[in-house]
Order: C-alpha cells, then structure tokens, then sequence
C-alpha cells in the first residue's frame, strides 16, 4: 500500500483508499477535463472537493499541491518508477494520464504534436478568452458601464470559436475521427461559455456549426456525462 502520508494535502483530504489516484476539484470547465478523462480511461481513483466557497483552495495543504491555488490537481500513487507523484494544471495532467495509460493520445510523433497544439490552443487561447468573457458577461464585470472590455473578450472568442469552426469542418473530432486529450481539454469550456456563462447569444453561437455539431457528440458521451458531475455538489 502507497504511503502518501508525507503529502500535506492529505491531512486535510485523507485518502481512503490510498492505493488509486487521488483527485481535487470541482465540477468546472478546467476541473471536469480531469474527472472526465478519468472515466472515460476507466482509471480507479478518489475523488476530494475543493469548495471555493470555503476557501480550499487557499489552504496550506492545497498549495502544497498547487501553488497557483487552481484545480484540479492529482496525487498518483502509483507514478513513474512506481512512486507517487503529484500534479497540477489541467492540461499537464491530461498529457500525464494519457501517457500513463498509452490511450487518447495518437500512437504516432506527428499526431501526438497535433493533439498537443490543440490542448495548448485551448489553454492559451480557449480557456483564459472564454473565462474574462464570463466575468464580464455574467459576474462582477457586467456592472461596468464601460463595455469595451467585454467586448474585446467576445470579439477574441468569436476569432477562437471561428478558427476551431473551420478546423472542424468535415472532421468528427479534433484530430478528425479520432477522439482524444485534445477534445476533453477543448469541449467542456465551450459547453460552459453557451452554458453555464448563458453568452451563446453574445458569440454568435449558431454561426459556428461545425463546434455546435462536435459539442452535441461530445456531451452525448457516458463518460463525460459522468465527469461534469464530479466532484458531486453536496446536498443540502
């Protein structure tokens, strides 16, 4: 049995079963990558909430873990050289699991760098574009009088929305009829912008058939449908 009692993190998240990879979220864009590539890998592991309402994620023990205080983040027990072995940052974990397993990453050099710009278009791009345009869409930012900042956020989105529109036509995935790390990064941050951020509308959604036609595809999927739920929000 892994000991990963020298992990501070797990003084405040104790591991029960301390031999399957440990996982600390919540159910958002960047946090439900991970919990959906954990399914569909059919990986076993437990899994440990971050509530942000509460402060977690600024805890001692949290930052032990992620220094940047986001999640998700993971504590294998069984990493490489059979050690355990911790991480942060979605997209890291995402190539890190991928290699683990020898799944949802292409076999070859080339396909493997495709997947690769495309989990760093999202990161780069997607993910950070897609989140100003929900603060200043739905949060705090929507108060301001001031709408050009909203707007260069929308205006980037609908570029992001437009250039993966044109790479998807006549695709089935992202890599084309091979699904892989690159939609799991990609998918759950643009269910959540027509979603969750209610700024379909705003972006022009219906515009970008090709990413609305792979979105329907993606949510379909058990596996992901299972991973937008976890971690599970507590029941009152």
């Amino acid at each position: 049995m892994a000991d990963l009692k020298k992990f501070p993190i797990t003084r405040k998240w104790p591991a029960t079963k301390p031999d399957v990879l440990q996982l600390y979220s919540l159910p958002t864009p960047n946090g439900v990558k991970v919990s959906i590539m954990l399914e569909e890998l059919g990986l076993p592991y437990e899994v440990h909430r971050v509530a942000f309402d509460t402060n977690d994620q600024m805890t001692p023990e949290f930052l032990s873990l992620s220094p940047n205080n986001k999640i998700p983040a993971i504590l294998d027990p069984n990493g490489p050289d059979g050690k355990p072995f911790a991480l942060f940052e979605s997209g890291a974990i995402l190539v890190y699991l991928s290699g683990k397993t020898g799944k949802l990453m292409p076999k070859t050099d080339t396909g493997r760098y495709e997947a690769l710009q495309w989990v760093m278009f999202q990161m780069g791009g997607i993910g950070p574009m897609f989140g100003q345009l929900g603060f200043f869409h739905k949060f705090a930012g929507k108060a301001y009088e001031d709408k050009r900042p909203r707007d260069r956020y929308v205006a980037e989105s609908k570029r992001l929305l437009g250039v993966l529109d044109k790479h998807l036509a006549g695709k089935k995935w992202i890599l084309g009829n091979e699904y892989s790390i690159a939609d799991i990064a990609t998918f759950p941050w643009i269910r959540n912008l027509v979603g969750f951020y209610e700024a379909g509308d705003l972006v022009g959604f219906d515009d970008f058939s090709n990413v609305k036609r792979v979105l329907a595809e993606f949510v379909k999927r058990p596996a992901v449908q299972r991973g937008l739920l976890i971690p599970a929000t507590p029941k009152n």
